[in-house]
C-alpha cells in the first residue's frame, strides 16, 4: 500500500478532509484536518479514518500513526 493510496481512500470517505500521509511499506503517519471532527471525540474520530479505509488497515498496514484535528484546532497547532 502506498501514502498516496491511503490518502485517496480517507479524502474519499471524509469528505473536505486535508489529508497528509507519510510513510512507506506498512508504517505510515497520517494527519487529518476535518470539520466533520467537531463535537467528535477523538475515538470517534479515529474510527472514521479506520472505516474509510476498511479491510485494507488489517491487511495492507502494520501500523497507522493518526492524528485527527478540526480546521480550528489545527489552525492553533500551527501558529
Amino acid at each position: 500500500m502506498q501514502a498516496e493510496e491511503i490518502k485517496l481512500l480517507i479524502e474519499n470517505a471524509i469528505l473536505g478532509a486535508e489529508v497528509t500521509v507519510q510513510g512507506e511499506g506498512d508504517h505510515f503517519e497520517a494527519t487529518v484536518v476535518s470539520e466533520q471532527f467537531r463535537d467528535i471525540n477523538l475515538v470517534k474520530q479515529h474510527q472514521m479514518v479506520y472505516q474509510a479505509l476498511g479491510d485494507r488497515f488489517q491487511n495492507d498496514l502494520h501500523a497507522l500513526a493518526l492524528h485527527t484535528y478540526t480546521p480550528e484546532q489545527w489552525a492553533r497547532r500551527i501558529q
